[in-house]
């Protein structure tokens, strides 16, 4: 009976450490390349919310709107920006059908500001606010500095309040990697409570370093940088493609969205949200969710890929989970006070498709209290022809408690209320 127990405890103790090394998934497969085709909306016509959420356009008319910053005075920043395709890349794109999934025009590379100034909740004001920029993406005011993360620099310009453009010369605070191998070209910047660190998410430039590792430095991580450019560092590695940043209320922690690797089969591997945990390696391109092993990757591991960081939240293969704000507001029912909202752009290499939609994650004391679930849908026309209406990117929550969600493919913004 002692050997019995003793068995039983040897089990759970082993079960309970590939537990942790690893998380059940299911084998690579069959990839298939699947562009949606993006038919728009009819007029009238808007996401669906859950009941008692109303949807409204918020702006439009836009080029390639990505993300969003709000300044203190209420003025909302977009940044247009899009991947800059060589001719020959379009011409492709016009034959695989891609073109009908993405834009395939030239990046604009602005930022236009909008303003409500009546607080009726439609910016009357709408300013070229900067220009000059390549392929603008986060931005970040700290005093009377306004960051910008370009794909291949962070820069920073003089701002004062009301400011509705800026004509001065930017400081170029640090170079950013980008280059030929450019793959995941956007660069989102967020600050920490007191403003004395920047954390910039910079994404690989290939799939899985099928061009070798080389040419992955200083890429697929999370860099922590002063606002002056000094005390550079790698603060969290292995994340291919990590996007989405806020830090959750009440905590110190930073969260992140992250796309994984393509072509391992309609299920490999999930997309995730994260909490950063500083000096953390989360596996890319050797491993993914603790030690599964990507045999296409050549290159030596590093000692840290042992000590691979499982991500906390699945969010679906190919979903690109890309927007990520938690709700702060007092607007919203209870249940999504403090709670997170991620915005999944879709997939272009599942059949069906997948993502094409907003989630929330319940959070309760600063972690995930629950699975991810739907709310903002309808974006899909229909998942077996990969019709769909429109792609959502970014998020913000304004100060009245209202959530923003830029959809790039029909260069608007919705807003979603509750209670009217």
């Amino acid at each position: 009976m002692k050997k019995y127990l003793l068995s039983l405890v040897l089990l759970s103790f082993i079960y309970q450490l590939s537990a942790q090394d690893s998380v059940h998934l299911p084998l690579p497969a069959k990839s298939h390349t699947n562009y949606s085709q993006v038919r728009g909306w009819k007029p009238g016509e808007t996401p669906i919310a859950p009941a008692g959420f109303h949807v409204s356009l918020y702006a439009d008319g836009f080029e390639n709107p990505r993300w969003m910053y709000a300044l203190p005075n209420g003025d909302i920043l977009v940044a247009e920006s899009n991947s800059n395709h060589s001719f020959f890349t379009r011409i492709g794109a016009a034959i695989i059908g891609a073109n009908k999934s993405n834009s395939m025009k030239h990046s604009v590379d602005r930022i236009t500001l909008l303003r409500d100034a009546d607080h009726d909740g439609i910016p009357e004001l709408r300013s070229t606010f900067l220009t000059g920029l390549e392929q603008p993406f986060g931005m970040l005011l700290i005093g009377n500095h306004f960051y910008v993360a370009n794909t291949n620099a962070l820069l920073r310009y003089p701002y004062k309040t009301g400011d509705t453009v800026i004509t001065a010369a930017p400081e170029k605070i640090t170079a950013l990697p980008a280059g030929k191998t450019n793959r995941h070209w956007t660069r989102n910047i967020i600050a920490n409570k007191d403003q004395s660190k920047i954390y910039i998410a910079i994404g690989s430039g290939s799939d899985h370093a099928e061009k070798g590792i080389e040419k992955e430095q200083s890429k697929a991580a999370i860099v922590e940088i002063n606002p002056d450019g000094t005390g550079r560092r790698i603060y969290a590695a292995g994340l291919r493609n990590p996007v989405g940043m806020d830090w959750a209320p009440g905590t110190s922690t930073l969260w992140v969205t992250v796309n994984e690797r393509d072509k391992l089969g309609n299920d490999l591997v999930p997309d995730y949200l994260t909490g950063v945990k500083e000096g953390g390696f989360y596996g890319w391109p050797w491993v993914y969710y603790g030690q599964h092993k990507d045999t296409r990757v050549k290159d030596p591991a590093p000692p840290e890929v042992n000590n691979t960081i499982i991500p906390d939240v699945q969010l679906g293969a190919h979903t690109a989970s890309l927007g990520l704000v938690f709700y702060r507001g007092d607007k919203f029912p209870e249940r999504y006070h403090q709670g997170a909202f991620i915005a999944q752009h879709g997939s272009w290499n599942r059949k069906p498709i997948s993502g094409y939609k907003v989630l929330f994650v319940p959070f309760a004391n600063g972690k995930p209290a629950g699975k991810p679930e739907d709310f903002l849908t309808g974006f899909v026309k229909d998942s077996t022809t990969a019709d769909v209406k429109g792609r959502p990117v970014g998020l913000l929550v304004l100060k009245n408690g209202a959530l923003l969600v830029t959809d790039d493919k029909t260069n608007r913004i919705w807003k979603v209320v509750y209670g009217q």
